[in-house]
């Protein structure tokens, strides 16, 4: 199949608005077969879902990071497709609506009950936005599930260092039931039973 006839929508990282088009040209763009009207009436509807009213006749370049985003969602959403792809959609976000954008592009999807991929490097996304993670590494996939599992119950040492950690100290269990570190041996029982439970 075409790639133009699959139904899928795409939000690419650095927007890919039109700067020629006013946000209600850039949203139409994708919507074929359809009346003047029902254009009309199906820009209006997206731009009150991602709350963007007040923004219809303006250009991209009059719009903030985060009101750009939403014209790219909403764009992508027009033509209702069947799965929604989204790369680092939040990478030129500053990062003091970024909290709220995904919370609120969450929300929406979920609204909408719209099967999404978005690809991010950033784990706070990950977490806030998605049902089950992947953690990939050069192309393989480390592990996938949800984000409790994935933050509780990392299977390996690039997993867990991704999430949680990026430091690792080494040690050794000592047969006076002690561990060894690098700079000193622990003697503290809870320390000791807290290391042997996990």
């Amino acid at each position: 199949m075409p790639i133009a006839s699959r139904s899928m929508g795409m939000v690419f990282q650095d927007y890919a608005l039109f700067p020629n088009m006013d946000v209600s040209s850039n949203i139409e763009f994708g919507l074929k077969d359809l009346s003047k009207e029902e254009k009309s009436d199906r820009v209006d509807y997206l731009l009150d879902l991602v709350d963007l009213n007040q923004c219809k006749n303006k250009y991209p370049h009059e719009l903030s990071g985060g009101e750009q985003q939403r014209v790219a969602l909403a764009r992508a959403l027009a033509p209702s497709p069947d799965i929604l792809l989204m790369d680092e959609p939040f990478s030129n976000i500053d990062a003091e609506i970024k909290e709220d954008l995904v919370s609120d592009v969450r929300d929406l999807l979920k609204q909408l009950k719209m099967t999404s991929i978005i690809v991010t490097h950033d784990q706070y996304e990950a977490f806030n936005i998605a049902d089950r993670i992947a953690i990939i590494k050069d192309g393989e996939i480390q592990q996938v599930g949800n984000p409790y599992d994935i933050y509780h119950k990392p299977n390996n040492t690039y997993v867990t260092a991704f999430i949680v950690f990026d430091v690792f100290i080494t040690l050794t269990k000592l047969k006076t039931e002690a561990f060894e570190i690098p700079l000193r041996i622990l003697y503290d029982n809870k320390i000791t039973n807290a290391l042997t439970q996990h």
